[in-house]
């Protein structure tokens, strides 16, 4: 029978999708002490506002980010998939400016926020693949703005959906384009700006069109090429292909 994953290969993973690492880099981060946790849909993972300690590494499940208005009108901002560090971002900031939330059930691994500035700044390899990784992120957070700002709902639902389908076949969690959504119809709204009953006609739409089709909360895309047209999407920004770590 064999070992169970290393809750942190998958953390590994993710960065050498665009930054090589070597055999001692690999086992520095595979080193670090953690706390893995068992997190329910809605826990909080961060809080805006606090002060944070730790770096939580989603190890299954999925997480959202989101901000809240004065009135309390939520926008979510990225979302979380499995091997991903959830607060780079915070890494170095004295105070959490936006929250973090459990989309799915899954598993959190917590690393001391000072183990993992020790690494960084003890490797400059590993220093290189977490500037990129933090880079890649606000690629990301530029494209969302895009798409909320200035695609319409059908390209808008679009563009996410061919986002994480990409995001999740270069981690091997999709199957031909295939998986499972994480998300409801109210969170997609949050996340698309838009209300939910916009959001399920959107989802008809695209089914009416063919360019989905939907077993449950299953997806698949019969008509890839052409979802990727409606959805203006480029993978360009998620930047897939790796660097060697000098450049």
């Amino acid at each position: 029978m064999s070992a169970d994953p290393h809750p942190l290969e998958l953390f590994v993973r993710t960065f050498e999708l665009r930054t090589p690492l070597s055999g001692s880099d690999r086992q520095q981060i595979l080193a670090l002490p953690y706390t893995l946790r068992t997190l329910e849909s809605g826990s909080y993972v961060v809080r805006e506002a606090d002060a944070p300690r730790y770096c939580g590494v989603l190890v299954s499940g999925f997480a959202y980010r989101q901000k809240l208005t004065g009135e309390g009108a939520r926008q979510i901002i990225a979302i979380n998939l499995p091997g991903e560090a959830i607060d780079l971002q915070h890494l170095f900031l004295r105070e959490a400016d936006h929250s973090v939330q459990m989309l799915t059930r899954g598993e959190v691994a917590f690393v001391a926020r000072e183990d993992l500035q020790a690494l960084v700044r003890g490797s400059s390899a590993i220093s290189h693949a977490l500037l990129v990784q933090m880079q890649v992120e606000a690629s990301i957070f530029r494209e969302w703005v895009l798409n909320v700002g200035r695609r319409p709902a059908k390209s808008r639902l679009a563009h996410v959906l061919c986002e994480l389908a990409v995001r999740l076949d270069a981690v091997g969690l999709a199957a031909h384009y295939g998986y499972q959504l994480p998300m409801t119809q109210e969170e997609l709204a949050d996340a698309l700006g838009l209300t939910p009953v916009h959001v399920n006609r959107t989802i008809k739409s695209l089914e009416a069109d063919k360019l989905i089709a939907r077993d449950r909360r299953r997806l698949f895309f019969p008509e890839w090429k052409r979802l990727r047209d409606v959805g203006d999407f480029n993978a360009r920004y998620l930047h897939l292909n790796p660097l060697p770590s000098s450049e």
